[in-house]
């Protein structure tokens, strides 16, 4: 199985005036992430607008990073639903189209308990043979993933990975303690990167990464480095990132970025707002401020 590590950003989903998927842009923006020397790409992340999406456009998203990617990074592609059956759907088509893992999320309209919450990621699991990342964002899902559950998923042997978007820090600490090395964990960009890989993570699949490739290769090499001094200097810069997007809509924040970039990403789908022309200046001088 694939070994999963890095800088793995959540790509944007670029679609034009009709909704249909900008498969060029992406493709493109696939190739250059790769020539900055990310270590994989994630499609249909809470960035990619997985919620706003219907089967085709998912689908169509999936298949253009696959095929960008060509077999020189893997693609864990999202699957997320409210229902269990539709999940183990998109896993199935997914691995077909050729993913090297799933990105499993949960969407919940009723709450549910821990027993159903477990059994919706475990059928996830149960229906592929690639490597399965567990998604957690407590900000937007209705039923979160307690450490117990966690910790039971995580003795499954295709789910090895955790993506955490939580902003407790000490909770990721918890889940390596407690599950060693039978689950890896990757930051989000709600937490530090860097303070992340120095308690044990295995890198960060995370948004903005579309934004800033080569600064984030650079912050996760200089960690693998353990030249943490340097590393905070490098994270202390790109934190300005983070904290102009937590102001705004995430994907409206990536597809503004992208578009001042030379990306034409297209404004977030319906009915999510784009950005004021105030806020993209905003946004510009940020990442100005990055080069």
């Amino acid at each position: 199985m694939a070994d999963f590590y890095g800088v793995f950003p959540y790509l944007v989903s670029p679609t034009d005036g009709e909704g249909r998927i900008r498969t060029d842009v992406l493709a493109h923006l696939c190739d250059d992430l790769i020539a900055s020397g990310v270590h994989g790409l994630t499609p249909l992340g809470s960035t990619g607008e997985f919620a706003y999406l219907n089967r085709e456009q998912r689908r169509a998203v999936v298949q253009t990073t696959i095929d960008a990617a060509d077999g020189r990074v893997p693609v864990v592609a999202g699957v997320a639903s409210t229902s269990t059956a539709d999940a183990v759907a998109q896993a199935k088509s997914y691995q077909k189209l050729g993913a090297n893992g799933i990105l499993a999320i949960l969407e919940a309209y009723f709450p549910l308990k821990d027993a159903q919450i477990e059994s919706y990621f475990r059928a996830i699991a149960d229906a592929v043979d690639i490597p399965v990342v567990i998604y957690t964002n407590p900000q937007f899902q209705r039923s979160d993933l307690t450490l117990d559950v966690v910790a039971r998923l995580a003795e499954h042997p295709r789910i090895q990975y955790i993506k955490d978007a939580s902003t407790n820090t000490g909770r990721l600490l918890s889940i390596i303690n407690r599950c060693g090395d039978k689950l890896s964990v990757f930051a989000a960009s709600a937490h530090i990167p860097a303070a992340v890989m120095m308690i044990g993570g295995v890198g960060w699949m995370a948004g903005p990464a579309c934004v800033v490739p080569k600064q984030s290769v650079r912050l996760y090499d200089l960690c693998k480095a353990q030249r943490w001094d340097e590393a905070m200097v490098l994270q202390r810069k790109l934190w300005g990132i983070n904290e102009a997007f937590a102001r705004y809509n995430l994907a409206a924040c990536i597809k503004a970025g992208l578009v001042i970039q030379g990306y034409d990403v297209g404004d977030p789908v319906p009915p999510q707002p784009a950005l004021t022309a105030d806020e993209r200046k905003v946004i510009a001088r940020v990442l100005a401020e990055m080069d």
